[in-house]
């Protein structure tokens, strides 16, 4: 069984006369750090050893791209690389093949071993762009390395606890953690991994919970499978696009946890309408993830098409094929942005396609192929291609 907390560390953040100021400014923003004072007495004990705190974060790779949500916990593990600690990330290829019923109504559908791989490697590559990569102060870890064990093993791991948590516990224990980061709705099991390292002999972690974000339609968790999410990849014109989207009653939740800081919104001299108030926080938000200058043209892009009605000034070409002199749009809708055909079909027969600008009639999926051909497909009110045959 691995054992990386008894391998000695380089010296960790030095100076602090007072840790449990540091653990409040390390667990700002935090739903709860508990057992009460524990953060605060792993900051005082990594000094005396002169020692780095771990400080673990376990993803299942269910899924290849991560959103805003997950941008709320990674960028506290940031804080606490910043403040020169080392981040464990432990990448589930083991545990995605069991699934984890917690917080869902139904079991996650099991993923073969190369979905899981292609899955977990698009989540380091997208983490990074939150985390810190020098290896000092970040570490991956699959725990494939340490719960392929054997029986003898395994039965006094289940001696310690129920099925559903016991595995991200043990992952705890295999790398020797000091804190354990998570969403509020892995709190359960959070706590568990204190009770496993126990079990096995080994100093009980502090645990860090951090809120849920609400997506897009501010009622809902952030969710790809609600349709709610801001993807952490996304283009910048549609990250930007998507911020602008968010209802007013949840703007002060995004700046919180995304931001650090309360928006400025009121009426007064240096206050924000929440209009403004979203611009500023669309525009912070690709900076973040992109850079000041992608900010800028999605902001300029925004206005164009939203504020102005025109036209994107570059738009990417949407080939298609003449079947009997028509094209089905429903099939070319689906394919250039990832929806199903039904889907598209709803959208045309809702009014929310056109053709340079004029709005395609409920039933109207196949338009004369010469009638399509040069001609800007708008979908929705940020999805534009220039049609092209061939």
């Amino acid at each position: 069984m691995p054992n990386a907390s008894d391998a000695a560390e380089p010296a960790g953040p030095a100076g602090c006369p007072d840790d449990a100021r540091r653990a409040e400014e390390l667990a700002a923003g935090a739903v709860d750090s508990l057992p009460a004072g524990a953060l605060a007495d792993k900051l005082g004990t990594a000094r005396g050893e002169a020692r780095r705190l771990r400080v673990k974060l376990g993803i299942d790779p269910t899924a290849p791209d991560i959103h805003l949500g997950h941008a709320v916990v990674l960028r506290k593990l940031r804080e606490f690389q910043d403040a020169g600690h080392r981040v464990v990330l432990i990448v589930g290829d083991y545990t995605a093949r069991v699934g984890d019923p917690s917080g869902r109504s139904t079991l996650r559908p099991m993923l073969s071993a190369q979905e899981i791989d292609a899955n977990a490697a698009t989540f380091q590559e997208q983490a990074l762009k939150i985390l810190d990569p020098d290896p000092e102060r970040l570490e991956v870890r699959r725990n494939g390395e340490w719960l392929d064990m054997e029986l003898s093993e395994v039965l006094r791991l289940m001696g310690t606890a129920t099925v559903a948590p016991l595995l991200q516990g043990y992952d705890s224990v295999a790398i020797g953690a000091d804190v354990e980061l998570g969403g509020t709705d892995q709190k359960f099991n959070l706590l568990m991994g204190r009770d496993i390292q126990r079990a096995y002999g080994r100093p009980e972690q502090a645990i860090v919970t951090m809120p849920i974000l609400v997506g897009t339609d501010g009622r809902q968790k952030m969710s790809k499978s609600l349709g709610n999410q801001i993807g952490v990849t996304d283009a910048p014109q549609e990250m930007y696009g998507k911020t602008m989207a968010i209802p007013d009653e949840a703007l002060a939740e995004y700046y919180r946890l995304l931001l650090g800081r309360e928006p400025a919104i009121g009426a007064g001299p240096g206050e924000l309408s929440p209009r403004d108030a979203k611009r500023e926080l669309a525009r912070e938000l690709v900076a973040w993830l992109h850079s000041r200058d992608a900010a800028q043209a999605a902001e300029r892009h925004f206005d164009r098409v939203f504020v102005q009605r025109g036209v994107p000034d570059e738009l990417e070409d949407a080939r298609f094929e003449c079947v009997e002199g028509v094209v089905h749009l429903p099939g070319v809708i689906a394919r250039e942005f990832g929806i199903s055909r039904s889907q598209a079909r709803r959208m045309i027969d809702q009014g929310g396609v056109t053709l340079d600008e004029e709005q395609l009639a409920s039933g109207q999926h196949d338009v004369p192929c010469e009638q399509a051909d040069g001609r800007v497909l708008k979908v929705g009110r940020r999805r534009f291609r220039r049609l092209r045959a061939g």
